[in-house]
């Protein structure tokens, strides 16, 4: 199994996206936004019907229709009479509806449907991995770098303003990121299981950690260790490997929840 190259790159796919999803899922369960990254990757199945449809490709289809869409969100989010979850579910299935809808009225898009419903981390190319790893050198320095703004910025909106922090780049910044991870990540884990990826081990580490750092190393290290094993456990039992991962994760979420209410108690 270790010596076998599709587990190879499956694993170094798998390690330069943690780099990423971790912090991302971080940012998300703090600013109680997980249905909005639920939103946005079941709209990258209408962004890889897009993509191909004008000629692009599926990946930048992906990014700009997850981009334009988180935009749109948060707009209709601070002036629409609706409740954020409300808008959230209309938009989370109504994308995935109507970008299922556009492939089966496009006959010359010759996508396979499942393979971005539930993902195949082991059909992962070179090509792919140059993706990942870019993505990660390029974000992961910039989400350092302004770590303590953005913890402000989530902990505390209007102390962030008032510091002088630009909290509209900040949201903007991270939109971004997150539609360029959802872009990569999609042919991983699936649109279906996209968010699962990102919220589960930053939720699981949130039960023990002390500290913003330490919740953000923490979910890094747990959606690799569930992506491991997720891995093992798909090559060994022959089962899809995407929800492999997330029912591990959720294993993880368990374990450390009890973990850390005995501590609490």
């Amino acid at each position: 199994m270790w010596q076998d190259p599709y587990f190879q790159r499956a694993l170094w796919a798998l390690t330069g996206l943690v780099f990423i999803t971790g912090p991302m899922g971080c940012y998300l369960v703090w600013r109680r936004m997980s249905y909005f990254g639920d939103s946005l990757s079941h709209g990258g199945l209408l962004g890889v019907a897009l993509g191909v449809l004008i000629g692009v490709g599926s990946g930048v289809g992906i990014v700009f229709t997850c981009f334009f869409l988180s935009l749109f969100l948060l707009y209709l989010q601070n002036r629409a009479d609706l409740s954020n979850d409300t808008l959230l579910g209309i938009f989370a299935h109504g994308t995935l509806a109507l970008g299922l809808v556009v492939i089966s009225l496009s006959g010359h898009i010759q996508a396979n449907i499942m393979d971005f419903l539930i993902g195949d981390i082991l059909s992962v190319s070179l090509d792919d991995l140059i993706w990942i790893f870019g993505s990660a050198f390029l974000l992961l320095p910039v989400i350092c770098f302004y770590w303590n703004d953005i913890v402000l910025f989530i902990l505390h909106e209007d102390l962030a303003v008032a510091e002088g922090i630009k909290t509209t780049k900040i949201q903007i910044f991270m939109m971004f990121s997150l539609a360029i991870i959802v872009a990569i990540a999609i042919q991983i884990v699936g649109v279906l299981l996209m968010t699962a990826l990102m919220i589960i081990p930053a939720a699981a580490a949130r039960q023990v950690s002390t500290s913003p750092k330490m919740m953000a190393c923490l979910a890094i290290f747990l959606g690799w260790l569930a992506g491991l094993f997720g891995l093992v456990g798909s090559f060994l039992y022959d089962v899809p490997t995407g929800p492999m991962i997330v029912v591990l994760a959720m294993c993880l979420f368990i374990l450390l929840s009890v973990i850390g209410y005995k501590r609490h108690n």
